[in-house]
Protein backbone atom coordinates (compact mmCIF):
# COMPACT_ATOMS: atom_id res chain seq x y z
CA UNK A 1 0.00 0.00 0.00
CA UNK A 2 1.14 3.59 -0.89
CA UNK A 3 1.62 6.60 1.12
CA UNK A 4 -1.43 8.88 -0.72
CA UNK A 5 -1.69 12.39 0.03
CA UNK A 6 -5.26 12.92 1.25
CA UNK A 7 -5.38 16.20 -0.52
CA UNK A 8 -4.42 17.82 -3.26
CA UNK A 9 -2.10 21.10 -2.57
CA UNK A 10 -2.83 23.14 -5.49
CA UNK A 11 -3.68 26.61 -5.74
CA UNK A 12 -7.30 26.32 -4.04
CA UNK A 13 -5.05 27.21 -0.25
CA UNK A 14 -3.29 30.44 -2.00
CA UNK A 15 -6.86 31.18 -2.96
CA UNK A 16 -8.37 31.30 0.17
CA UNK A 17 -5.16 32.87 1.96
CA UNK A 18 -5.47 35.71 -0.58
CA UNK A 19 -9.13 35.92 -0.54
CA UNK A 20 -8.57 36.27 3.20
CA UNK A 21 -6.09 39.66 2.88
CA UNK A 22 -7.87 40.90 0.68
CA UNK A 23 -11.23 40.89 2.87
CA UNK A 24 -8.94 42.15 6.04
CA UNK A 25 -7.32 44.79 3.87
CA UNK A 26 -10.63 45.86 2.95
CA UNK A 27 -11.59 46.57 6.78
CA UNK A 28 -8.17 48.51 6.91
CA UNK A 29 -9.58 50.67 4.06
CA UNK A 30 -13.11 51.43 6.12
CA UNK A 31 -11.17 52.08 9.19
CA UNK A 32 -9.04 54.56 7.44
CA UNK A 33 -11.89 56.44 5.56
CA UNK A 34 -14.07 56.53 8.77
CA UNK A 35 -11.38 58.78 9.98
CA UNK A 36 -12.26 61.21 7.05
CA UNK A 37 -16.11 61.17 7.15
CA UNK A 38 -17.57 60.31 10.72
CA UNK A 39 -15.76 63.69 12.42
CA UNK A 40 -18.41 65.70 11.64
CA UNK A 41 -21.14 62.84 12.74
CA UNK A 42 -19.40 61.34 15.79
CA UNK A 43 -16.67 63.93 16.93
CA UNK A 44 -13.85 62.26 18.86
CA UNK A 45 -15.72 59.01 19.00
CA UNK A 46 -14.72 58.64 15.18
CA UNK A 47 -11.12 58.42 16.25
CA UNK A 48 -12.15 55.55 18.80
CA UNK A 49 -13.77 53.57 15.73
CA UNK A 50 -11.24 54.45 13.03
CA UNK A 51 -8.89 52.69 15.68
CA UNK A 52 -10.99 50.05 16.31
CA UNK A 53 -11.24 49.03 12.72
CA UNK A 54 -7.91 48.89 12.53
CA UNK A 55 -7.29 46.48 15.30
CA UNK A 56 -9.88 44.60 13.85
CA UNK A 57 -8.51 44.34 10.64
CA UNK A 58 -4.67 43.12 12.18
CA UNK A 59 -6.10 41.02 14.33
CA UNK A 60 -8.45 39.42 11.56
CA UNK A 61 -4.83 39.26 9.37
CA UNK A 62 -2.75 37.58 12.25
CA UNK A 63 -5.86 34.95 12.77
CA UNK A 64 -6.14 34.51 9.09
CA UNK A 65 -2.69 33.59 8.44
CA UNK A 66 -2.69 31.22 11.57
CA UNK A 67 -5.91 29.04 10.36
CA UNK A 68 -4.26 29.02 6.68
CA UNK A 69 -1.83 27.25 8.44
CA UNK A 70 -3.61 25.37 10.29
CA UNK A 71 -6.20 24.18 7.85
CA UNK A 72 -2.70 23.43 5.20
CA UNK A 73 -1.50 21.39 8.65
CA UNK A 74 -4.93 19.29 8.68
CA UNK A 75 -5.48 18.68 5.44
CA UNK A 76 -2.27 17.43 4.76
CA UNK A 77 -1.53 14.95 7.96
CA UNK A 78 -5.46 14.41 8.37
CA UNK A 79 -4.78 14.87 12.00
CA UNK A 80 -8.33 15.76 13.03
CA UNK A 81 -11.20 18.27 12.19
CA UNK A 82 -10.33 21.68 10.01
CA UNK A 83 -10.50 24.08 12.33
CA UNK A 84 -13.79 25.64 13.17
CA UNK A 85 -16.07 28.83 12.09
CA UNK A 86 -14.87 31.65 14.55
CA UNK A 87 -12.91 33.65 12.26
CA UNK A 88 -15.75 33.58 9.67
CA UNK A 89 -17.76 34.99 13.14
CA UNK A 90 -15.43 37.50 13.70
CA UNK A 91 -15.63 38.94 9.76
CA UNK A 92 -19.73 38.71 10.05
CA UNK A 93 -19.54 40.72 13.08
CA UNK A 94 -17.35 43.50 12.02
CA UNK A 95 -19.68 43.19 8.53
CA UNK A 96 -22.81 43.94 10.66
CA UNK A 97 -20.91 47.05 13.12
CA UNK A 98 -19.72 48.28 9.44
CA UNK A 99 -23.32 48.18 7.95
CA UNK A 100 -24.60 50.00 11.35
CA UNK A 101 -22.21 52.68 11.41
CA UNK A 102 -22.74 53.52 7.77
CA UNK A 103 -25.97 53.47 8.22
CA UNK A 104 -26.19 55.92 11.46
CA UNK A 105 -23.75 57.94 8.93
CA UNK A 106 -26.45 58.34 6.54
CA UNK A 107 -29.37 58.72 8.80
CA UNK A 108 -27.17 61.39 10.96
CA UNK A 109 -25.93 63.36 7.78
Amino acid sequence: MSDRVLFDPGLQPERTALAWRRTTLTVAVGAVVSFRLLPPVLGLWSLAVGVAGLLLSATTWILAGRRARRVQSALLSSSGPLPGGGLPLLLAVIATGSAILGLLYTALR
